[in-house]
């Protein structure tokens, strides 16, 4: 179960532009190596691998010596590219496999899922990259929801539900799996003006409250909320469980959305998307069981969003899981909570 952990800074003070500022100029991730950590004969998946952090993820991961790389992708032909493109780093025993993954539609989802259950060996380490942002306003056309808290927040819960089935029905006698959530600094900034909102996923479905970047920023937040509360309902010992923070990369989804004296400034302070996959990898690999259900950023144990720590959290995050299990409950996941629990 997730373990309470002190911290030798404030969530608010982690939360702060300062420190913010002082992360992306003078920290970073530790570097690892395969003398430290060697994945031979371990399976890896990432999601939103055709470019990106997701891409540098899957690089970093070959280079510790991983055995079969799955890359998960909306987009076949793209995903094909990506795999051509790290063949400059496989190695003899090494696979690429390439898989269509749609984080829109939950019936792609559960066939993505039932097909990594069937893998033999079984999956050990999953890496839940992709992300979305839009400019504009939609509803996914499947399940009604505004398009951003679907892919970023329900999407990804449903992944981390059902992978968490698959290592409990392949439970490991020497290591437990780890699925590694992509978090960001922005949870920390998140206004979350929903939070007052019953019900609560359905607010965020107006049009006129829509705001791109605290849209990115709560559903990153959202994501935070469940982490921690999942972790409470599963051992460390079958799947540990975690956020990282890669902090702010250029490329992938950096770049274009500001004016060019913003992107300009941003561009000096952002990371290489190396670094920042750097910093995914190592909560996915080096990382031991305290940092279940916690926030991990550059290789040390953070504080999550100052939110998290609140008094008006505690009733939120409850009326958030009782939602969020009611909206995927036709993907049988209130079951899979329940034996997970009896594990």
């Amino acid at each position: 179960m997730a373990q309470e952990i002190s911290f030798d800074i404030t969530p608010e003070k982690q939360a702060s532009q300062l420190q913010f500022l002082r992360r992306q100029l003078f920290g970073g991730p530790p570097v690892l190596s395969r003398r430290d950590f060697d994945l031979s004969g371990k399976t890896a998946i990432v999601t939103g691998a055709n470019g990106g952090l997701g891409l540098e993820c899957s690089r970093h991961l070959l280079n510790l010596g991983v055995s079969k790389l799955i890359i998960a992708v909306r987009n076949e032909a793209k995903g094909e590219a990506a795999r051509e493109a790290l063949t400059t780093v496989l190695e003899v025993g090494q696979s690429i496999e390439v898989w269509k993954l749609d984080y829109s539609s939950y019936e792609s989802i559960q066939a993505f899922a039932q097909q990594a259950e069937d893998l033999k060996p079984r999956p050990d380490i999953v890496i839940l990259n992709a992300a979305f942002n839009r400019t504009d306003f939609a509803l996914n056309l499947e399940t009604g929801h505004e398009e951003v808290l679907q892919i970023n927040y329900l999407s990804n819960v449903l992944l981390i539900l059902l992978f968490l089935r698959i290592f409990k029905n392949t439970k490991s006698v020497t290591s437990p799996g780890r699925i590694t959530v992509v978090s960001s600094d922005m949870a920390g900034w998140a206004k979350f003006d929903e939070r007052n909102e019953v019900p609560l996923l359905k607010a965020f479905n107006k049009e006129a409250s829509y705001d791109k970047f605290d849209r990115y920023s709560t559903t990153k937040l959202l994501s935070q909320l469940f982490v921690s509360e999942i972790a409470k309902r599963v051992s460390p010992s079958l799947a540990v469980i975690n956020c990282a923070n890669p902090g702010l990369c250029w490329g992938g989804m950096m770049g274009g959305e500001t004016s060019a004296i913003s992107n300009a400034f941003i561009r000096i302070i952002c990371r290489s998307l190396s670094t920042g996959a750097r910093a995914l990898v190592d909560a996915a690999v080096r990382q031991d069981e305290s940092s279940h259900g916690q926030y991990v950023e550059d290789g040390k144990l953070r504080p999550m969003a100052p939110f998290v720590y609140s008094e008006e959290a505690e009733q939120l995050t409850q009326q958030l899981w009782k939602e969020t299990m009611e909206k995927l409950s036709s993907a049988g996941v209130k079951e899979i909570v329940e034996s997970l629990a009896q594990a």
